[in-house]
């Protein structure tokens, strides 16, 4: 059975895809690694876990051969607004981190490494609407800078030393397992714990602010379809964009409105989250995927809005 190791698997994407590995490969071959953030009480109970820091390469490479593993999602990351804030610990876990996960892994015989890019990887001069897959990317942002590196080495490490890396340009992701942090499109997230919570919102991006979003089990599938996917009907490789949807803060309060018709936002502008936002694509052409591997989403805005009210209200015991 294939053996797989999840890096910052205490993340918003993490704390969903480990127990969807689990089920799909079985807890004891699915290693969830945390570094300061705790693990979930459903993934810290539910299979084989380490502490793992991945700016640490002797630290990788024990693991790698203790746990005999043969597949990585590498989803340690330090995300944009943080990383703007935090530049010498974006450029260690961002760069150094992902390049000894990859070097660890043609050590230890690894066969593939799957690490997700994000619409950050382009820029202000990138078509902002339908974004090709191949297009211009001159990223602003660290952690933009960051994911365009991790695509081309990527490429570099699968064509120089066969190393089968793979990535998808991961959206804003909208889940109710994980609380917001800092990320520029975690509005999309906080909204709904504040619409429950408080009735209303104060919101950091301007209302006419359109981003790619998507579901976290949409995010999920995308990971684990592309690790499935043949390798021989591939033409890209770490650089997939996929695309769900695409809304604005007004579009996705009118929509709350819909089965919460006493919801109120309000806008309070964090400038620099907004210059972020700006500089990316309003929507994604995700033809690639959809050709090379078969990506198709399953949820939509409306679809969505009603699966997270219904988790969030029994997480936050509110039913």
């Amino acid at each position: 059975m294939t053996r797989i190791l999840v890096t910052g698997a205490a993340g918003q994407i993490g704390t969903d895809l480990v127990p969807e590995l689990r089920k799909l490969y079985g807890p004891e071959n699915v290693v969830a690694t945390m570094n300061r953030t705790p693990l979930s009480q459903e993934i810290s109970s539910g299979g084989p876990t380490s502490s793992l820091d991945v700016t640490n390469y002797a630290a990788i490479t024990s693991l790698l051969k203790v746990e005999k593993i043969d597949k990585i999602f590498h989803l340690s990351s330090v995300l944009s607004a943080l990383a703007e804030n935090n530049r010498w610990s974006a450029y260690a876990v961002n760069l150094t981190g992902l390049i000894n996960v990859l070097e660890g892994s043609i050590e230890c015989g690894v066969s593939q490494v799957i690490v997700p890019s994000s619409i950050a990887a382009f820029g202000s001069k990138s078509p902002q609407v339908d974004t090709p897959n191949d297009t211009i990317q001159n990223p602003n942002t660290i952690y933009g800078i960051s994911k365009v590196f991790g695509e081309q080495i990527g490429n570099y490490y699968f064509e120089r030393h066969g190393l089968d890396v793979r990535g998808v340009r991961l959206p804003g992701i909208i889940s109710w397992k994980t609380e917001p942090t800092s990320g520029t499109t975690d509005y999309a997230v906080a909204i709904f714990y504040a619409a429950l919570r408080e009735g209303f919102y104060s919101c950091y991006l301007k209302a006419d602010t359109r981003l790619p979003m998507m579901y976290m089990p949409d995010a999920v599938k995308s990971l684990i379809d592309l690790s499935e996917a043949n390798g021989e009907s591939l033409i890209h490789r770490t650089d997939f964009n996929v695309h769900a949807m695409s809304f604005t803060p007004h579009e996705l309060s009118r929509a709350i409105q819909k089965v919460m018709p006493t919801f109120e936002i309000q806008y309070d502008i964090d400038y620099l989250r907004q210059n972020i936002a700006e500089s990316w694509p309003y929507s994604l052409d995700d033809s690639a995927a959809r050709i090379e591997w078969g990506w198709e989403p399953k949820f939509n805005l409306d679809e969505m809005i009603e699966d997270m009210f219904l988790n969030l209200r029994r997480t936050l015991n509110l039913n």
